[in-house]
């Protein structure tokens, strides 16, 4: 791994010189477009729209129009902004762990010491780990100020930087202002469903099903070319479940059967796929709750 930043964590008048680190890696097969006539493959130019030339990267400003006025923003400018030269990581507070929402999450850094002696480092982690608590810190990062959570993940202090309060939307749905009974049935038979499907959190035992496919796609047709059947390959297409309406005690009703029958733990996947299938068919939340489960673990991660 590359490095992409270096400074120090600072709280107090303790500082722990450290490497960043990207956490995370994408892992989507990279498909570049071509022109569909002769498999040509598309560019992109910058284009000056004054004088029409072709204008080289490390000739590019950035600007800011606000309607009337546009005022140019050089590389020089940003530099001289007093938050881009600061090489710190800010502990402004430590709070508790679970007083942060998942939803202001962003992107994740392992922190590695940076120093002759990690005993700063470790003083550090293992504050947090007896603490319970997590640091939240103030950090500039490729051009912008970041507010930021410095956690403990398997022995690696991490920073994850964090969503501006103002960055979050309101969820405003008018469709939730309505009243809705539920019946005390209804709840029980849901809860007997979560409870079918309950089990300790392990992200390995999920891929992404979507990238699988195009990986064999792509051998496929490195193999076989254009004459490819697609429906040898994979299968043919499975049918779309009807749309309709059925009652909510039904479908919880059958998608815990449907659990039972897949037999306990070692069919966990397979009871929650007919699960999905049969709440798929009613048009309310609850079910279409149940539905969803199944097509968010499977995906990446966006």
């Amino acid at each position: 791994m590359r490095a992409v930043w270096k400074g120090a964590v600072t709280f107090g008048l303790v500082n722990v010189p450290v490497k960043l680190y990207s956490a995370t890696e994408d892992h989507d097969v990279s498909l570049h477009q071509v022109h569909d006539a002769d498999g040509g493959r598309i560019r992109y130019q910058r284009i000056c729209e004054i004088d029409g030339q072709v204008v080289p990267y490390q000739n590019i400003d950035k600007a800011y129009d606000d309607g009337e006025r546009t005022v140019i923003i050089t590389d020089e400018d940003l530099k001289s902004l007093p938050a881009e030269r600061s090489r710190e990581i800010e502990v402004v507070e430590f709070v508790p762990t679970e007083q942060i929402d998942p939803i202001m999450f962003d992107r994740s850094y392992y922190l590695e010491p940076d120093s002759a002696s990690s005993k700063a480092y470790v003083l550090l982690r293992e504050t947090l780990e007896t603490t319970e608590r997590t640091a939240i810190v103030r950090m500039a990062l490729r051009q912008k100020t970041r507010l930021a959570a410095l956690r403990v993940h398997e022995d690696v202090l991490v920073v994850q930087t964090l969503l501006w309060a103002d960055e979050v939307r309101a969820a405003a749905f008018k469709s939730l202002d309505e009243p809705v009974k539920i019946s005390a049935k209804e709840l029980d038979l849901s809860k007997q469903l979560v409870e079918s499907l309950v089990s300790d959190w392990d992200p390995t035992q999920y891929v992404d099903e979507y990238q699988q496919e195009l990986r064999t796609l792509i051998a496929a047709k490195l193999e076989q070319g254009d004459a490819l059947d697609t429906a040898a390959t994979f299968g043919e297409p499975e049918e779309e479940q009807g749309g309709e309406v059925i009652d909510l005690m039904e479908a919880l009703r059958q998608s815990i059967a449907a659990k039972r029958e897949g037999g306990g733990g070692a069919a966990k996947a397979g009871g929650a796929k007919a699960a999905s299938s049969t709440a798929k068919k009613s048009a309310s939340s609850g079910s279409s709750a149940t539905a969803a489960k199944k097509k968010s673990t499977a995906k990446k991660a966006g």
